[in-house]
C-alpha cells in the first residue's frame, strides 16, 4: 500500500514529461498482462489492442472513434517503447524551457490526432494503401512526439543542439533529417507509422507558425477546431516582440529572459549548473 501511495504520489508532483512517460509505461505493462492472460486462456486477441489500437479502415473507426487519441499510449514493443520515451524526455524538456506543461500536453495530443486523421486519409484514399486497409491498426506515441519536436524546431530553428561525435547541430537541420527520414521509409516498410509521423509533424509546423505569424492561416477545416480552444502560443522568452514597458517584471522573469538570452547567443552547455536548475525548476511551475 505504502508503495501506491509512493507512485500515486511521485506521479502528481512530476513535470508533465514524467508524467506522459509513467502512463506510457504503464499502459505497456498492461498490455503485456493481457498478452499473458490471453495466452493462458487461449484467447487471441488483446482486449487493449483491439478496442485502443487506432483501425486503418474507415468503418472499424467510426465504432471506436476514442482510438484516434488512444494509439497514442499503446506501443508495439520494447525497443519501440523505448525510443520514443527516450526521444520525448530529451525533446519535452527541451520544449518545455521554452512552453508550459498544458502546451506541451496540446501539441501530444493534438499531434496523435492529427497523424492519425492522416494514416486514415492515406489508408482509404490512397491506392498503395487502400488494399491493406482491412488488416492494419496504429499504435504508438511517435506522432505527438513528431508535433512536439517540429514544433520547437520551428519556433527555434536556429538553436543548437551538441550531438556526441559530431557536434553542434541547428535544430532545422536535425529537424529536417526527421521529416525525410520518414518521407523515404514510407516505401521501405511500416507506412501507416510513418504517416502518423508526419501527420504530427505537419500539426506541430502549422501550429507554431499560425501561433507566431499572423499572416500564415491553419487550412479553413481545421481552424476552428483550435480558435476557441487553443489561446495563441505563451512563452516564457520574447525578446522578438514588443515588450510591455509600462508592467514591472518580476525578478524571476527577468532571470528567466537573462538565462535565455544566453542560450539563444551560446546554447544550452554554456549555462552553468545554478542557472540549468533554475530554468528547469520554473519549467515545472
Amino acid at each position: 500500500m505504502n508503495e501506491l501511495n509512493n507512485l500515486k504520489h511521485r506521479f502528481k508532483n512530476a513535470g508533465i514529461v514524467e508524467q506522459l512517460i509513467y502512463i506510457n509505461v504503464a499502459v505497456f505493462i498492461l498490455v503485456f498482462v493481457f498478452n499473458t492472460f490471453g495466452y493462458m486462456f487461449q484467447v487471441r486477441t488483446n482486449f487493449l489492442i483491439k478496442w485502443f489500437a487506432l483501425p486503418a479502415n474507415f468503418d472499424d473507426f467510426i465504432t471506436k472513434p476514442w482510438t484516434i487519441v488512444t494509439y497514442g499510449f499503446l506501443h508495439g514493443g520494447f525497443i519501440h517503447i523505448l525510443l520514443n520515451l527516450v526521444a520525448l524526455y530529451y525533446i519535452g524538456h527541451l520544449f518545455k524551457q521554452y512552453f508550459t506543461g498544458k502546451q506541451l500536453l496540446n501539441f501530444y495530443l493534438y499531434g496523435t490526432v492529427f497523424g492519425g486523421i492522416l494514416f486514415l486519409v492515406s489508408y482509404n484514399y490512397l491506392p498503395a494503401f487502400a488494399k491493406d486497409a482491412h488488416n492494419n491498426i496504429l499504435v504508438g506515441a511517435s506522432a505527438g512526439i513528431s508535433a512536439i519536436f517540429i514544433g520547437i524546431a520551428t519556433y527555434l530553428p536556429n538553436y543548437q543542439l551538441r550531438i556526441p561525435l559530431i557536434g553542434y547541430i541547428k535544430l532545422w537541420h536535425l529537424a529536417s533529417f526527421w521529416v525525410l527520414l520518414d518521407v523515404i521509409q514510407i516505401p521501405a516498410g511500416n507506412a501507416g507509422g510513418h504517416l502518423a509521423h508526419l501527420g504530427g509533424a505537419l500539426f506541430g509546423f502549422l501550429y507554431v507558425r499560425k501561433a507566431s505569424n499572423k499572416e500564415i492561416d491553419i487550412f479553413k477545416p481545421v481552424k476552428e477546431l483550435f480558435t476557441k480552444k487553443n489561446k495563441p502560443l505563451k512563452t516564457v522568452h520574447n525578446s522578438g516582440n514588443k515588450r510591455n514597458r509600462t508592467a514591472p517584471k518580476s525578478n524571476n522573469q527577468e532571470k528567466i529572459d537573462a538565462i535565455l538570452d544566453k542560450i539563444s547567443k551560446s546554447g544550452y552547455d554554456a549555462l552553468t549548473k545554478a542557472e540549468k536548475e533554475f530554468l528547469f525548476k520554473q519549467g515545472k511551475n
